[in-house]
């Protein structure tokens, strides 16, 4: 079977990533998806079409001090490149120190950036690559409580470096999506909390994002339907 193209899922095993590898399967692409612990839920897609897996912690700063081993994992060629990594060390701002500062920058932005790097140099000798960098609606607010490491790292991330201007000329595009409060499974553990209750009053639309809505922002901007949108953040949050 001839597939279209090829797209690597980092943080492929998470809610979103699992949906957004069924939009992929469905257009007969191929897919690699990243993914650290939950394999089962990536095994179960494996009959509907060509999906590889690569087992990569993000978390593990070991990957800085070597950075080949990063290139062997990921040395391929991706039409697009999607990037869904998320820790999350449920850290405030008070109760933070540099051990977990460093820890969620080099999960979600650092390794995940040196990927993208590594990818864009085939995209731009085929003359077609797309590249997003899933972000949060906790960067515009500075994090929650507990999440000021993953908000600051995901600030970090939406940096897009002034190279992406030449990177245009040969069709190959990055953009930055700002997601909002989405029915995960974390926050389907803090549906019954009164915090999450309260934060679901600052969202116009009234409710969370389902998966399945955020998967189809991401399609958008990862494909051929995209034809002319780079160097931009775009937020998809119901309002907020």
């Amino acid at each position: 079977m001839k597939y279209n193209k090829h797209v690597l899922i980092l943080g492929g095993s998470s809610d979103i990533g699992v949906e957004v590898i069924k939009v992929f399967l469905k257009l007969r692409w191929e897919v690699t998806a990243q993914y650290f612990k939950n394999k089962k839920n990536l095994s179960i897609l494996k009959s509907s079409g060509k999906l590889n897996l690569i087992k990569f912690n993000f978390a593990n700063d070991k990957y800085l001090i070597n950075e080949k081993l990063i290139t062997k994992k990921f040395n391929k060629k991706y039409d697009s490149v999607i990037n869904l990594v998320g820790y999350i060390d449920n850290k405030s701002f008070e109760g933070t120190n540099l051990k977990n500062i460093l820890k969620s920058l080099i999960a979600n932005a650092i390794l995940p950036i040196l990927v993208e790097k590594i990818s864009v140099k085939k995209m731009l000798t085929q003359k077609w690559g797309r590249i997003l960098n899933c972000s949060s609606i906790g960067v515009k607010f500075g994090g929650g409580i507990n999440s000021y490491n993953y908000a600051l790292s995901k600030h970090c991330l939406e940096f897009i470096p002034n190279s992406y201007k030449n990177w245009a000329k040969k069709n190959v595009f990055i953009n930055n999506l700002r997601i909002g409060v989405t029915n995960t499974k974390i926050h389907k553990r803090m549906k019954k909390n009164l915090q999450i209750k309260e934060r679901l009053k600052l969202i116009p639309i009234n409710r969370m994002a389902e998966p399945k809505e955020i998967a189809i922002y991401i399609k958008s901007l990862t494909t051929q339907e995209n034809s002319y949108m780079t160097g931009q953040t775009i937020t998809v949050a119901g309002g907020e």
